[in-house]
């Protein structure tokens, strides 16, 4: 059995390596207070008789445990005057400062600031929001492992959307600001305002990289910021578009390790489809940050192709738009943990908060949303939606080592929109090294032509896809189909068979 891993293994890898060679492309504190219900969080923040944040701190005093006082929490009347010399967190005290009025003429303070560290998650991130704008900067700069435990633990996007929802233009503005990184980060927040905290999130922390390099750091720590400083840049390098180009968002922006990152090419606030692409082993943002948004684009190009061709036929298609995702929002395995799926765990936890960030943002006008997702990729995507937590309207998988789920009907997709392609010379599929080969007939996936050949419609030559990342050549079949699974047009992709790219392996 070990005999049999170890050759999987060598096989996947020494065909992955050579792929890359052709195409380059904090202990957290316990927490004090109890989950906060969304839907009280919606409720309350409807309710003209509360608040106008999400859920106030009068909701949050009751759940304070022994710790916190009930001096923590004040309420004085409409008419009392907010003091001038409102105390700094760095001197307060602990004093509680009133920060806002809300509707019905009831002033309400946040817990003492002396609190705000143990706090986590939705408590945290509405707490924060309470802050006056000095406060609020001071705490973020005294405070920089809370705000990094917040993101490695976020609320879920559901609750950032009402709690965001519920606050001033101020405050909203305050935490921008002072919080970049927070708010740039946190699924639910709108786009546009993510786009805009993470970029200047990514200027401060490039200025930060080259001060700290000039001013003479150790040779130990020299080549670290060395590394740092090309990960930054290899981010700012993938923003920079042309007058031609569709419009760049930076979706998220973690710099710390390897980094995190995901650019959307077009809107992704007004778009009518909108497809993220998910990538698989030795993907990195220093590596394939910039190379993988330019498949995005590639992508979003044959996607608004065929928009206009659908358009003449379809009258419901006309203006219609797309938008891609390039996301490296996980840490992908390396050749020391190809065989674990610890990352694909934990990438499927956030790539499910990611998809329910769209949902939540756009409730009330969801786009079709599907997963492209490639070799480890597909893995991450299926764990995710075996659980049932979080759906999407179409998946595809191409060069897929193998799933946790035994049958297609088992992932939580729309209308079993579940499509699977598999090339010639790919070292990957067919392994089955994580589980069932979603390839087989048994799986039940639509099978997806990835071979080449002349388009039914256009009647344009289509390339052939050929080894583990011949996928995404732009012009391919397998870009074409890719393309019409995330326009709700599975219909049109060409099936050919899984098993006709079987017998074509075997003969040559």
């Amino acid at each position: 059995m070990l005999f049999v891993l170890a050759a999987v293994t060598s096989v996947a890898l020494s065909g992955v390596a050579e792929a890359f060679v052709v195409h380059e492309i904090s202990s957290a504190p316990t927490a004090i207070v109890q989950p906060i219900d969304p839907s009280l969080l919606a409720r309350r923040a409807s309710d003209p008789t509360t608040s106008k944040l999400g859920m106030s701190v009068l909701d949050l005093a009751p759940r304070v445990l022994a710790d916190a006082t009930a001096s923590s929490v004040s309420v004085t009347s409409a008419d009392s005057t907010l003091p001038a010399n409102a105390a700094d967190p760095r001197s307060a005290g602990g004093q509680a400062v009133p920060v806002a009025a809300g509707a019905g003429g009831v002033q309400v303070t946040p817990v003492e600031l002396r609190l705000l560290p143990k706090l986590s998650g939705a408590q945290l991130f509405e707490q924060l929001g309470l802050l006056p704008a000095h406060q609020l900067a001071a705490f973020a700069e005294s405070n920089p492992t809370s705000i990094t435990r917040l993101l490695a633990s976020p609320p879920k996007a559901t609750v950032v959307t009402a709690v965001w929802g519920g606050l001033t233009a101020a405050q909203k503005q305050a935490l921008a600001t002072s919080t970049p990184q927070l708010v740039g980060n946190l699924d639910g927040i709108p786009f546009a305002v993510r786009d805009s905290a993470n970029r200047v999130f990514l200027a401060a922390s490039i200025a930060d990289a080259k001060r700290s390099l000039a001013s003479g750091v150790g040779r130990g720590q020299i080549v670290g910021e060395r590394h740092h400083l090309e990960i930054l840049r290899q981010i700012e390098r993938t923003l920079k578009t042309t007058a031609k180009d569709p419009v760049r968002q930076l979706l998220t922006f973690d710099p710390a390790g390897d980094a995190r990152a995901a650019v959307v090419v077009g809107d992704l606030s007004t778009a009518d489809y909108v497809s993220y692409l998910v990538p698989g082993m030795f993907f990195t943002v220093q590596g394939q940050m910039y190379d993988w948004t330019t498949i995005a684009q590639d992508l979003y190009t044959e996607q608004a192709g065929w928009l206009k061709i659908l358009a003449k036929s379809d009258p419901s298609y006309q203006g219609k738009t797309a938008a891609t995702v390039a996301w490296i929002g996980y840490s992908t395995p390396g050749v020391l943990d190809i065989a674990s799926l610890a990352r694909a765990d934990q990438g499927a936890d956030i790539l499910g908060n990611a998809i329910e960030g769209v949902k939540a943002v756009r409730a009330g006008s969801e786009p079709f949303v599907s997963l492209v997702t490639h070799s480890y990729g597909s893995t991450t995507a299926m764990i995710e939606l075996a659980k049932g937590g979080v759906s999407v309207d179409a998946l595809a998988m191409i060069g897929s080592p193998g799933s946790a789920a035994q049958n297609a009907r088992q992932l939580s997709v729309t209308n079993d929109n579940v499509y699977v392609g598999e090339a010639a010379w790919d070292p990957v599929v067919n392994t089955a090294f994580y589980g069932s080969d979603p390839g087989s007939a048994s799986f039940g996936a639509h099978t997806m032509d990835v071979a080449g050949g002349i388009d039914a419609i256009t009647h344009k030559k289509l390339s052939s896809a050929i080894g583990h990342l011949g996928y995404f050549d732009a012009g391919s079949q397998a870009m074409r189909n890719l393309a019409l699974v995330g326009l709700n047009k599975g219909a049109l992709v060409s099936t050919g068979t899984i098993s006709d790219a079987k017998r074509t392996l075997a003969s040559q």
